[in-house]
C-alpha cells in the first residue's frame, strides 16, 4: 500500500514540476510566469519530498520532510512577493494585456526611517 502511495505522490509531484515549467515557458511577462511558476513547483517539490517520506518509512526520513515542506511553504511565497515587488519597483513591464494595476506606481516606494515611522519617498 505504501508503495502505491509513493507511485502516486511522485507521479503528482513530476506532474506539478512539469507544469511549473510549462508556466516558465508559455506565461507572458515576469509576473505570471514567477506566479505560475512558484506555486505548482512548491505543490511539485512538497509532493517529491513526501514521496520520500512515505516510502522510506523511518521516523527520522518522515521529520526531514516535514520539515522541508514547512521551510519551503513558508519561504517560497515570501521569496515570490519580494521578486515581484523588486521588479515592479524596477518598472518591469507588464504584459500589454493586464486589465488593472492595483498599485499605482507613485504610491509603491514606503520608506522607512530610523525610528519606525513610515515616510513617503
Amino acid at each position: 500500500m505504501s508503495d502505491l502511495v509513493t507511485v502516486l505522490l511522485l507521479i503528482t509531484g513530476t506532474c506539478f514540476a512539469l507544469l511549473a515549467a510549462i508556466a516558465v515557458v508559455r506565461m507572458p511577462d515576469l509576473y505570471t510566469r514567477m506566479h505560475g511558476a512558484t506555486k505548482s513547483a512548491t505543490l511539485g517539490v512538497g509532493c517529491t519530498v513526501l514521496s520520500a517520506a512515505v516510502g522510506l518509512a523511518n521516523m527520522e526520513t518522515t521529520t526531514v520532510a516535514i520539515l522541508i515542506i514547512g521551510f519551503l511553504f513558508v519561504t517560497t511565497p515570501v521569496a515570490a512577493h519580494m521578486i515581484g515587488r523588486a521588479a515592479y519597483r524596477q518598472q518591469i513591464p507588464m504584459w500589454k494585456d493586464t486589465v488593472i494595476d492595483e498599485s499605482p506606481r507613485g504610491h509603491s516606494a514606503i520608506d522607512v526611517s530610523n525610528d519606525g515611522d513610515q515616510v513617503p519617498p
